[in-house]
């Protein structure tokens, strides 16, 4: 039986799934292979927890399921679902100390969201200006 291990991620609206199993060191998101995702910046940082990983994950295929939020928020919560589940499928307490030392967010989700817009003005705190004039 192949080993399998599936992991999610979340930054502001999106919310990325991600399964692990043993194969080439392929990665797919949403079906495309990484390496015609655009812009160039979106794939640097979905690629970024696989550089840091390095020899680790070259025999590991992952295959990444993101849906809402936009093109930013949707890259950071697929790094972070791979990061944690690299760690979940290595079980290496040394990559898990590697991420944590290069930033937090590799593991662990960010909760931020956006602020709603109250009445009153054009958004979360602006507000109408008055003239006196």
């Amino acid at each position: 039986m192949d080993k399998i291990v599936q992991s999610s991620g979340k930054r502001k609206n999106a919310i990325a799934r991600a399964t692990f199993k043993e194969g080439e060191g392929k990665v797919y998101l949403n079906n495309k292979p990484l390496e015609i995702i655009e812009p160039e910046l979106r794939r640097l940082r979905i690629k970024e927890p696989l550089i840091i990983a390095g020899e680790k994950a070259e025999n590991i295929d992952i295959k990444i399921k993101v849906e809402g939020g936009g093109t930013s928020g949707q890259a950071d919560a697929a790094k972070t679902a791979i990061a944690k589940g690299l760690v979940k499928y290595t079980e290496d307490d040394e990559l898990k100390q590697a991420f944590l030392d290069r930033d937090r967010s590799f593991l662990i989700n960010d909760p931020r969201q956006k602020e709603r817009k109250k009445a009153g003005g054009r958004g979360a705190r602006a507000r109408r200006q008055k003239s006196y004039r």
